[in-house]
């Protein structure tokens, strides 16, 4: 028997899907654009999410010791900086290679800097500190700026600062965006099932009268609700996957990519989350349009 319902909701649903073409059609198109643009912006977020995870990797700050400083003294200070919370990596520059770092710095001028080498090396021995959290940064230099044997840290906050309000104006726009589309697309699914409905509404209230129930009544619409949902997720993800592997081969052949060695995410590793995204917001919308849209006719 509960086969039989289901059966009948679903041959229901697919029927009024069919039934009604130019609605269903309108109302897959419009979905398809509003789930596109949230995608658009969606994976935008998720590169820079990623990115900012890459740049976390390497960016950091430089802890530069007094140039007297004993290996003791520098080996106490490395551990005491790998047990801070949010250090990830801690790669130590001697003297040596400070100075030989300059002279490579300065080319072929870098020979003027040779008189410096050896005990007349100027430079001290530092740390490059890399972190698990840029937005711990500062919290980190000062526990560092607290240890024995530090002369200073040198902290690149304009970049850092920048790298994290490019991220949070991303997430912050594709948050908004996902709420006003969410709310266009529940409206227009809405209106399309209550143009079903109004067109149905003789049969609806012939079904009442013989005793059926509201939900017996309402389930119908629910599941074409769902259907539409599901096929614009689904169309969405397909023009979504050309649209993406298009920009980012562009991307990987123009002299951008050969400049910067950031690299963007491939649609395969990110396609699982996204049709998970698309059938829940899919789903989500034509249910919820659905029972709005039947609150006129039943009573709730």
């Amino acid at each position: 028997m509960r086969y039989n319902i289901i059966g009948h909701l679903l041959s229901e649903g697919f029927h009024n899907v069919m039934k009604n073409k130019k609605s269903t059609g309108a109302s897959l198109m419009i979905m398809c654009a509003t789930m596109l643009i949230f995608g658009l912006f969606f994976l935008i977020g998720e590169n820079v999410n990623h990115i900012m995870k890459e740049v976390e990797s390497e960016q950091g700050m430089q802890v530069f010791m007094y140039k007297d400083a004993t290996e003791e003294q520098i080996q106490k200070l490395q551990e005491d900086i790998k047990g801070l919370e949010d250090v990830a990596k801690v790669t130590y520059i001697s003297r040596e290679q400070a100075i030989n770092s300059q002279m490579e710095r300065f080319g072929k001028y870098g020979k003027l800097l040779e008189a410096y080498t050896g005990d007349k090396n100027p430079l001290g021995a530092s740390f490059v500190v890399t972190l698990t959290n840029l937005e711990k940064a500062s919290d980190v230099k000062a526990q560092i700026d607290g240890f024995e044997n530090v002369k200073n840290v040198e902290l690149r906050d304009a970049t850092i600062n920048a790298l994290l309000n490019l991220a949070n104006g991303v997430r912050i726009v594709s948050g908004i965006i996902l709420i006003l589309l969410i709310i266009i697309s529940i409206f227009i699914i809405a209106n399309t099932i209550k143009l079903t409905v109004h067109a149905r509404r003789k049969e609806i209230t012939i079904m009442k009268y013989v005793g059926a129930t509201n939900g017996f009544i309402r389930w119908p619409f629910i599941v074409e609700g769902i259907i539409i949902g599901i096929l614009a997720a689904l169309l969405s993800v397909l023009l979504l996957v050309v649209g993406y592997n298009f920009v980012i081969q562009k991307i990987a052949t123009s002299s951008i990519a050969n400049t910067i060695s950031l690299s963007v995410l491939t649609f395969s590793e990110v396609f699982a989350l996204v049709i998970t995204v698309y059938l829940i917001l899919g789903i989500g919308i034509g249910t919820i349009g659905s029972i709005i849209s039947m609150r006129k006719y039943l009573e709730v």
